[in-house]
């Protein structure tokens, strides 16, 4: 038996219920969906898909209302979904208004 084996494992990822979690997180954090995508003031800032049993994001590397810049990730458990919105709220609070 190994060190880190505790007898049970975690929860199966399940994709439309992580998205929909995204979602409300999202919305949480001053954007708002249209389309697919989540915007702050117009801009592009996230979009989400399920893809097969794996949650599809694209996040901008910096918020353009010509052509963003998108940074794409694979989401395979919660762990990863929970990271992500951390990460994007360090980013909306670096970018600044300017930045839109």
């Amino acid at each position: 038996m190994a060190d880190d084996d505790f007898g049970f494992a975690p929860p199966p990822f399940k994709p439309d219920e992580a998205l929909q979690r995204l979602r409300r997180d999202l919305r949480d954090l001053g954007l708002a969906e249209r389309d697919g995508r989540f915007e702050r003031r117009g801009v592009a800032i996230a979009r989400a898909t399920v893809d097969g049993a794996t949650l599809k994001v694209g996040v901008v590397k910096k918020p353009s209302r010509q052509s963003p810049e998108w940074q794409e990730r694979v989401l395979r458990d919660s762990a990863g979904v929970r990271d992500l919105v951390a990460d994007l709220k360090k980013r909306l609070a670096q970018w600044s208004d300017a930045d839109d």
